[in-house]
């Protein structure tokens, strides 16, 4: 582990999601289901944004009901998102497959979109990352082919009910131009290039044959995970000055409920139990890898069946603790990759049916779980706040968020 650099974890695959802190820590009934619709169609005739890249659709189908304020002593749900760094198609199946395997079970994600991904690889110059070559990129531009996939699928990702986020463009995590020494300016910049590559891409790519996002990406975008979990300090500021709620990109948080950072929703990847070993480890497939490969992607396949259920069995132990004691949202990061043979794509699907269908299990995206919480009582959040991790409330439920006698005599 201590050998791998932040250059490394960044080649590793379709972006690395980890930090100095993330590396510090590997060496130590139901979900609310979509509403009736016609899955794939948009709510109402596009009207065209701009190009027409994107398009206003409408309000976005298959969507849970609205959010509703606990009862006094209600149980809270136990929420859980499954998030996806880069989100690009690379012709492994591996985004209509996780896109599949959401339908099946009601279950709504959030896809964090690298900009660069709907950038052709003839116009990188278009690109110019603060800091660093206009063009440069530390993970790899599409080939059109995986551009027009990529597209089809994020179309069909919205319209399934998912969120489309960021995961900003050139995931620079090491040298001097790396995200985690970039100040606002910097991150305004990006943020807005980002946005130009998903609500041009009609213009940079001079295909006409694709319909367009049936979004509009202005209002749908509203939180990003950083590249490699680096630089949130000084995104923070900008995020809230663009009306973003939520922020993904803190590493090593603990399985408690979240609080605000700056006027945003601070989100963190989470510790959880790492089953045989002394330590907790950060709930990403990268993480899971880095602890028991290194930086190989490729290791004997005969460790392989080991890896997969160690990996399966550590996020269903902070499943687990959390749905047993405080409640709190378990947050679980992954990249469209094939590391050690698929094996942490096979163990995010395990997790996803082992929980799904659970009792006041919700399977949801960050968007919604953020519309969860700001439609709560702040008095209750910070009641839940006082539960530390694997801490049961005191008394049961129904006695801990019960309000104070002064209240319920008011």
């Amino acid at each position: 582990m201590s050998g791998i650099s932040r250059r490394n974890m960044a080649r590793l695959g379709l972006g690395a999601g980890i930090g100095a802190a993330a590396l510090a820590l590997g060496r130590g009934g139901g979900e609310d289901r979509p509403r009736a619709g016609a899955p794939g169609v948009p709510a109402a005739p596009p009207r065209p944004i701009g190009d027409g890249s994107t398009a206003h659709t409408g309000p976005q189908p298959n969507q849970p009901d609205p959010p509703r304020a606990l009862e006094p002593g209600e149980t809270p749900p136990q929420f859980v998102v499954f998030s996806w760094d880069g989100a690009g198609e690379v012709g492994t199946g591996l985004f209509p497959r996780f896109l599949e395997l959401a339908r099946a079970h009601g279950a709504h994600m959030t896809f964090f979109l690298s900009g660069l991904y709907l950038l052709p690889e003839s116009k990188k110059r278009l690109y110019r990352p603060p800091n660093n070559p206009v063009g440069a990129s530390d993970i790899g531009y599409l080939t059109d082919a995986h551009l027009r996939s990529t597209l089809t699928h994020v179309r069909q990702a919205w319209l399934d009910g998912h969120e489309i986020g960021t995961h900003f463009n050139g995931h620079f995590c090491a040298g001097s131009g790396s995200v985690a020494d970039w100040g606002p300016a910097e991150w305004r910049s990006e943020i807005e290039q980002a946005r130009t590559f998903v609500t041009s891409w009609r213009t940079h790519t001079g295909w006409r044959d694709l319909p367009p996002l049936p979004f509009d990406y202005g209002t749908e975008l509203i939180g990003g995970r950083t590249p490699c979990l680096l630089g949130q300090e000084n995104l923070l500021p900008v995020a809230r000055e663009l009306g973003w709620r939520y922020d993904a990109s803190s590493p090593g948080g603990v399985q408690r409920w979240p609080r605000k950072r700056q006027g945003v929703w601070d989100l963190p990847l989470q510790e959880i139990p790492f089953p045989g070993r002394q330590f907790e480890v950060l709930s990403m497939d990268y993480n899971m890898l880095a602890n028991q490969s290194g930086n190989s992607t490729r290791a004997p396949s005969y460790n392989y069946p080991y890896w997969r259920a160690q990996a399966t069995q550590s996020y269903l132990a902070g499943f687990e603790r959390a749905y047993r004691t405080n409640r709190a949202p378990l947050f679980i990061g992954n990249h469209f990759e094939e590391w050690n043979g698929g094996i942490y794509m096979d163990a995010a699907e395990e997790t996803l049916q082992q929980i799904a269908g659970r009792p006041e299990v919700r399977l949801v995206s960050f968007r919604q779980f953020v519309d969860w919480l700001d439609a709560q009582d702040p008095d209750l959040l910070a009641r839940l706040r006082t539960l530390q991790v694997g801490e049961a409330p005191d008394g049961g439920w129904r006695e801990f968020l019960r309000p104070p006698e002064k209240e319920r005599h008011a």
